[in-house]
């Protein structure tokens, strides 16, 4: 067995840089706009359904709530008319421009998130595309930073690019302003979050300050920020995607709780006030109540490998073509992976979590697994990470089933090796 004694591992991100191929990819960093809008979205439907509201679409034809259409035995939100086939959603944070401006023109993209709705197997799978990809802009607008697009060419120029780069259609999108994250977080109460060491930051030019001891918090508006934008250790932005993942696991938890309902209204005034999208009412409220059903437990995220790079003052992330492929095949194609005849696992733990890591250690061989590394560290947050496609989503649901232990822990897809570098998939258990 490979054995980690006491190691503090921290993330590889350094990968070895491949020719450019046909598609240019992106690596991902799940970013807390993206679920602030989801938050907003949530507020509309849970809104409508308090006041019971009718539906308008587009052609003036109304139409009563239609969760009430629904059977207990019946799956809600995938089984309406919007969403009868696969869907790629893509969701933009945008910066703030100054004051008695438009909040959508000039503004650069810091969050770009894909996500692929499939009504089929009733799942929703992530991937956020890191600010500083280096990319081609389309229509001819040369080499740049892809959060460029929108500051260029608006939403249409980033949607172009990301269809040209990816290969992918993109259906719909909602863009949300930076401004209206804080807004909405401390309306609904604040996000309960583990902070996993001590995060201190300030940066006087840009007002942020960043002032986080460890333990477990109840961020409001600020403190949220200041956890989600923290880059400023030895993990950069790796650092902050795992803390976005876990920030967008509780955001939705906390959206599903009784307590949001009477924060509606306020929350609603934010969503209307800080997001633009194509979506028409009618198509919004179907992607809020399917929103509204998800389980985070079972939504798929993944990071996309890559490198940092500097060009003179100038930083880019540089993409592992292949590596990064295999991620927009599994989460956006769906391609389902061939069935190996062995697959191996890897157990990290912090020190008060012996006990249960052995648990889990017990029974996965009982089920037929080969454990080949158990280590103990500074793990950040409990997760599930699979590093090879033969390691499915149906796998790992069926694992938690068996094993209480690892029921409630958030499921990462990442081609990259962490922690565990000989073990198939990686199950992380933190304080």
């Amino acid at each position: 067995m490979h054995e980690l004694k006491d190691k503090d591992e921290q993330y590889n991100q350094i990968l070895s840089y491949k020719p450019q191929g046909k598609n240019n990819l992106w690596q991902n960093i799940l970013k807390f706009i993206c679920v602030s809008i989801i938050g907003c979205i949530c507020a509309l439907v849970f809104y409508n359904t308090i006041l019971n509201h009718p539906r308008v679409n587009t052609s003036g034809i109304s139409s009563t709530p239609f969760w009430e259409k629904f059977t207990k035995k019946e799956k809600k939100g995938f089984n309406i008319p919007f969403f009868n086939k696969r869907q790629n959603i893509l969701i933009l944070g945008v910066d703030a421009n100054g004051n008695d401006t438009d909040k959508f023109i000039g503004t650069r993209s810091d969050t770009i998130l894909l996500m692929n709705i499939d009504p089929a197997s009733h799942s929703i799978n992530a991937i956020s595309i890191p600010r500083d990809s280096k990319v081609y802009l389309a229509d001819d607008k040369g080499v740049q930073k892809i959060n460029h697009a929108h500051a260029l060419g608006g939403v249409e120029l980033t949607k172009k690019t990301i269809e040209e780069t990816l290969g992918v259609k993109i259906d719909r999108y909602i863009v949300v302003n930076t401004d209206g994250v804080r807004k909405l977080v401390d309306t609904i109460g604040g996000i309960p979050v583990f902070v996993e060491k001590p995060l201190n930051y300030d940066d006087y030019a840009g007002r942020l300050h960043i002032h986080l001891s460890k333990g477990l918090h109840v961020l409001n508006g600020e403190q949220a920020e200041g956890f989600l934008r923290f880059r400023h250790d030895g993990l950069g932005d790796i650092g902050r995607t795992s803390r976005q993942q876990w920030f967008l696991k509780s955001l939705l938890d906390t959206l599903q709780s009784p307590t949001i309902i009477p924060k509606i209204p306020e929350a609603l005034k934010i969503a209307m006030s800080y997001v633009k999208t194509d979506m028409t009412l009618y198509e919004l409220s179907h992607f809020a109540a399917l929103t509204r059903d998800i389980n985070a437990d079972s939504v798929e995220v993944a990071t996309l490998p890559g490198r940092p790079s500097s060009k003179g003052y100038i930083s880019y992330w540089i993409l592992d073509p292949e590596k990064t492929q295999e991620v927009i095949d599994r989460l956006i194609y769906r391609i389902k992976p061939e069935t190996a005849d062995k697959i191996t696992a890897g157990i990290m733990y912090s020190t008060n979590k012996e006990d249960d890591a052995m648990e889990v250690k017990d029974r996965l061989e009982e089920f037929g697994y080969e454990v080949n590394c158990v280590g103990r560290g500074k793990t950040p947050h409990s997760q599930i990470i699979a590093h090879k496609q033969s390691v499915s989503m149906d796998i790992i649901s069926k694992l938690k089933r068996k094993i209480p232990e690892i029921r409630r822990m958030q499921f990462v897809y990442d081609p990259n090796k962490q922690y565990c570098t000989q073990s198939d998939f990686t199950i992380i258990l933190s304080e």
